[in-house]
């Protein structure tokens, strides 16, 4: 006759993580131009932890998590914001782009080559936040003044490059982007 008597715990690892999907709150938005769904546990969770920790879109930078430096830029419903500051539960509907939307097959987008093209870039950690700034300006005007410009790349701090190299790496954005609408007419 068998009697044995299992002494070990019973497994709970699937039911508490079933019980706690089912507390999660669904959110729905558009990244990168495709539509995505995902379940948060607290809607208070900045967007740059859920891009960089549950979707592994690391390209966006933490840096100061008070909004501060711009290295966390990302591009919500057009605007350029701090994703350390915005709160996940805050985007249902949106549209979110990261640096990660803007290499295409055609190449990289005009802010990504300005950048290479005038050097505006050394250690790299603060790039995708003034790329994203940028993007977000040239969406908004293709034609910005230089004070628009300066305006924008002040909102992003960059401890090793310098500003002189990171504006004219926009300049150049902007030439670039101008010459590639007339080639598109």
């Amino acid at each position: 006759m068998n009697d044995s008597v299992s002494t070990a715990p019973p497994d709970t690892t699937a039911s508490q993580s079933e019980a706690r999907k089912s507390m999660a709150v669904p959110l729905r938005f558009r990244l990168n131009h495709d539509d995505v769904e995902i379940h948060v546990q607290d809607p208070t969770t900045p967007l740059l932890d859920v891009l960089r920790h549950d979707l592994g879109l690391t390209g966006t930078k933490s840096g100061c998590a008070i909004g501060y430096c711009g290295a966390c830029t990302v591009i919500v419903d057009g605007a350029a914001v701090p994703s350390c500051l915005k709160m996940v539960g805050l985007l249902e509907g949106s549209d979110v782009r990261t640096i990660e939307d803007l290499e295409g097959p055609g190449g990289l987008d005009p802010v990504q080559d300005g950048f290479v093209a005038r050097a505006g870039l050394q250690c790299g950690f603060c790039t995708p936040g003034h790329v994203m700034a940028l993007r977000a300006l040239l969406d908004d005007d293709p034609d910005p003044g230089e004070e628009d410009i300066k305006r924008t790349v002040d909102g992003n701090y960059c401890r090793c490059t310098g500003y002189v190299k990171i504006l004219d790496s926009a300049r150049e954005a902007v030439a670039l982007q101008k010459a590639a609408g007339k080639e598109e007419r």
